[in-house]
């Protein structure tokens, strides 16, 4: 996983993400459900059972949210590495000139000195 990119982690743990959060939401409902067979009042139980349908809704709504969040972040990591591989070298050198010219200066106050 050292030499994955990170890009793919990002998508494979919001897939993990996404599985923990469905299975919480399908044992929630079940839960309800059970308690809605349970009841004792009819009302009771519908209220129970809309609780059940209420929990899966909102659960699916929040993981299409989490899996839209993890691709764009995705998506937007992978772009920028491509973009930071295509651009030149010449920055690089640049920034090598700079610290020789200060250690020529540095030589020549040296030289002044004595």
């Amino acid at each position: 996983m050292a030499d994955a990119d990170l890009d793919v982690v990002i998508r494979q743990l919001a897939r993990q993400l996404h599985t923990g959060l469905m299975t919480r939401a399908k044992e929630r409902r079940d839960r309800f459900n059970g308690l809605a067979t349970k009841a004792k009042g009819r009302e009771t139980g519908e209220r129970f059972k809309m609780m059940a349908k209420a929990t899966m809704e909102q659960a699916t709504a929040a993981a299409k949210r989490l899996q839209m969040s993890a691709d764009n972040v995705a998506d937007s990591y992978a772009r920028s590495m491509r973009l930071a591989a295509s651009t030149p070298v010449a920055v690089e050198k640049k920034a090598k000139e700079k610290p020789e010219k200060k250690a020529k200066a540095k030589k020549a106050k040296a030289k002044k000195a004595k």
